[in-house]
């Protein structure tokens, strides 16, 4: 007795021709435990085959009879954004259209720490300056390194690459 529903002849080549061209190798393993179901494997020897668990193939079974191959498909990687990506990417180009004197900033240069402050301000999302750091080519703004300082000796500080005398000191 089959395990799952007939599947037409089109829509098995049409899995088979995924199987083959997909580069998410779990979503060929899921089409292919249906084709090999489908031809009358039992969940044991389909599981085995492909070195996963009969309860996986279960779900697969589950998934596949609740939406078809688009149930098959794997989920984006990674887990879904907490701010609103979008909004703030528009917020970020419409702060740097501005200086920083508009402001009350006495700097020359947005810095990204400036700019989770302002975002914070105006949003109420408290966002990280590496993460809109991360955020800014996706904003279409270039983000550069800030240029070191430099730092000025002060006269008084005795310099000891040279020899001193007495009448040297301040």
């Amino acid at each position: 007795m089959p395990v799952i529903a007939p599947i037409p002849r089109t829509e098995r080549r049409l899995m088979q021709k995924t199987i083959h061209k997909t580069r998410d190798k779990d979503h060929a393993r899921r089409l292919t435990a249906m084709l090999m179901l489908y031809r009358g494997d039992r969940v044991s020897d389909v599981a085995r085959t492909l070195c996963c668990a009969r309860s996986s193939v279960g779900r697969w079974i589950n998934w596949f009879t609740l939406s078809g191959v688009e149930g098959l498909k794997s989920l984006p990687a990674g887990r879904s954004r907490r701010w609103p990506f979008e909004h703030i990417c528009t917020l970020l180009r419409e702060l740097v259209k501005h200086s920083l004197g508009n402001f009350g900033y006495q700097r020359s240069r947005w810095s990204t720490e400036l700019l989770a402050i302002k975002i914070r301000d105006i949003t109420g999302c408290a966002l990280h300056a590496s993460t809109i750091r991360r955020w800014l080519p996706a904003a279409g703004l270039v983000w550069r390194r800030a240029a070191p300082t430099l730092c000025i000796r002060d006269s008084y500080i005795i310099d000891v690459s040279r020899p001193f005398f007495i009448t040297d000191y301040p």
